[in-house]
């Protein structure tokens, strides 16, 4: 008698192949926005597969969780610092690079032995849900229950982790915090004395040919607002040329015209 496929088996075979690519995509992107959004398709696929496996609240957590938030939040922050940063070809440690790859195979040897010596009897997920009355009530029974302690560790871990981060990038206050009042009167001064314009910095990208963070601004004689970029994309020069920005004159658009005049004519 042939066994007939079931769902989980049809959407296995169709989403494994998909999966395979998109992880090996990651892997070997060049761009880190396109590793990004090859993570999203397995995490994606690996949402799917829970789901078929009738394991609703895993497929719910690798949606909202993993890929809503953690991926998305991943991959506007590569988005906003820029997509087109070169990574450095020099290696600031010498070898590294022929160690890294005999761990990697050294890895992959372990996983291999590790994974041929496994012996275990599948068991399918009704019979694996048939104690507690379905996948969720199993979850909870085990991570509250069986293994309540680790739980509970870990989340003290994870805790510990926030707190010392936030310990850590405390600084202790030098000098009095300055009111609104403070930081006008300065402002007005600056302007008196050095001529510094008193208003906000211009938001960059305003009235220029691209609407991005790395474009500056334009004055409105049509000159590019350095100030209006952020000093952190300067010196990472990941800032466009102001030259190339600059506004066409009225010499530069009339030759324009007659060469296309007389392209037209020819």
């Amino acid at each position: 008698m042939i066994p007939m496929a079931t769902g989980a088996d049809v959407a296995f075979w169709m989403l494994a192949p998909i999966m395979v690519l998109a992880a090996l995509t990651v892997v070997l992107a060049r761009k880190a926005v396109h590793a990004a959004l090859s993570l999203a398709v397995v995490m994606i696929c690996l949402a799917v597969q829970y789901a078929s496996l009738e394991a609703p609240f895993l497929f719910a957590v690798q949606i909202i969780v993993y890929t809503g938030a953690i991926l998305m939040l991943f991959l506007f922050v590569v988005m906003l610092i820029g997509v087109d940063i070169k990574d450095s070809t020099v290696e600031v440690i010498k070898g590294q690079r022929g160690l890294a790859a005999v761990a990697a195979v050294a890895f992959a040897v372990l996983l291999i032995v590790a994974v041929g010596h496994v012996t275990t009897t599948p068991v399918g997920l009704a019979e694996a849900n048939s104690e507690f009355g379905g996948n969720v009530q199993g979850l909870a029974a085990l991570i509250f229950h069986r293994y309540v302690f680790a739980f509970e560790l870990t989340a003290g871990l994870l805790i510990t982790a926030a707190v010392g981060a936030m310990v850590l990038a405390h600084r202790e206050r030098t000098s009095v915090k300055k009111t609104q009042k403070d930081m006008v009167l300065a402002r007005m001064q600056r302007y008196a004395k050095d001529g510094v314009h008193p208003g906000p910095l211009p938001t960059p990208g305003v009235y220029a040919r691209h609407n991005s963070v790395d474009v500056p601004a334009r004055l409105p004689d049509g000159t590019p607002a350095e100030n209006s970029v952020s000093a952190t994309l300067r010196i990472r020069g990941q800032v466009i040329d102001a030259e190339n920005l600059e506004v066409p004159t009225q010499q530069t658009l009339k030759a324009i015209t007659s060469d296309d005049g007389e392209e037209e004519s020819k």
